[in-house]
């Protein structure tokens, strides 16, 4: 594929659910993708259907071919993968180094920084199946940004050509933007694989079909209005009903052996009768009472509610 003026030959490191998927939405806006590098069966595949007639190269190869090489490959694996290339001499002056991790910045990327490299943070604030539909879901995809001010521009023109929003991220601020991204979306995967569990155990056929509608309502006046969408028994202050919920879970626990659902109940019950009660949505004394009711009978769940919020 010719390189149109201003379209960057790309090597993509790493041909995960993630790593694919960007280099198939970079190549739709002109760039080239000049190699990928990919080792398993799944990323084999997930390469040949989304990069079509890229060939597969090693990591050395690639990083020798390219203008922008872009890194997607598990957190852990970076530094090391970083200072390996530098120990050999294989990142070139005035090369784009970007790496899509949540976690890390481009504090990560300083190995090739010294080598005279410009490095990039860009990490997709989204879920990815590894398929072609997630290219139409970047759209609606936010990517948090971080590089030098001079740099930003460059990190921005990717993401937006991707047809996603930049959102700049402070060096110092990236895990705490990663663990709010985690917290949300893998921990709801969890809540939600929970009450479709316990709906499963009572003999319900569909329990996605149960949950489907009313999730997404929730998610949607959570997202629209915060905070003063919440609904249920912690909101209302009813303990007896919250006193019950934690009773039956305790049982379902003893039958199913699934005791972290009712240890998640209790500390996600207690964080919502927290939050409730700093906004003045709970007055103290219900705030005590739906406190009492998840400890009433307590098995000993590993987490627990505390005291009045501060």
């Amino acid at each position: 594929m010719p390189i149109k003026p201003g379209r960057l030959g790309i090597g993509i490191i790493g041909a995960g659910k993630v790593g694919a998927v960007l280099g198939a939405a970079l190549r739709a806006t002109g760039h080239a993708v000049v190699g990928v590098s990919a080792v398993s069966e799944a990323s084999l595949e997930r390469a040949e259907l989304l990069l079509p007639g890229v060939p597969v190269l090693d990591i050395a190869d690639i990083v020798e071919r390219s203008e922008l090489v872009l890194l997607a490959v598990p957190d852990d694996a970076l530094p090391g993968l970083v200072s390996g290339l530098a120990k050999t001499g294989a990142w070139q002056a005035g090369q784009l180094v970007a790496h899509t991790s949540g976690r890390f910045g481009t504090g990560v990327l300083a190995p090739a920084k010294a080598a005279g490299a410009i490095t990039l943070a860009l990490h997709p604030a989204m879920t990815f199946t590894g398929m072609s539909l997630d290219l139409a879901r970047l759209a609606d995809c936010s990517f948090g940004i971080t590089a030098e001010p001079a740099m930003l521009p460059i990190a921005q023109a990717l993401v937006v050509e991707m047809g996603a929003e930049p959102v700049v991220i402070a060096e110092a601020d990236r895990t705490l933007y990663h663990a709010a991204l985690a917290h949300s979306a893998n921990h709801l995967v969890t809540i939600v694989s929970q009450a479709a569990q316990i709906l499963g155990d009572i003999g319900v056929e569909a329990p996605n079909q149960v949950l489907g509608p009313l999730l997404r309502a929730a998610l949607e006046n959570a997202l629209a209005s915060g905070e003063s969408a919440l609904t249920g028994p912690v909101a209302r202050g009813d303990a007896g009903t919250v006193a019950s919920h934690t009773q039956a879970l305790r049982e379902h626990a003893l039958d199913t052996g699934s005791k972290d659902i009712v240890d998640a109940y209790v500390a996600l019950s207690s964080a919502t009768a927290a939050r409730a009660a700093r906004r003045g949505l709970l007055s103290a004394e219900a705030f005590l009472g739906i406190q009492a009711a998840l400890t009433a009978d307590d098995a000993g769940p590993s987490t627990g509610p505390g005291g009045w919020p501060d």
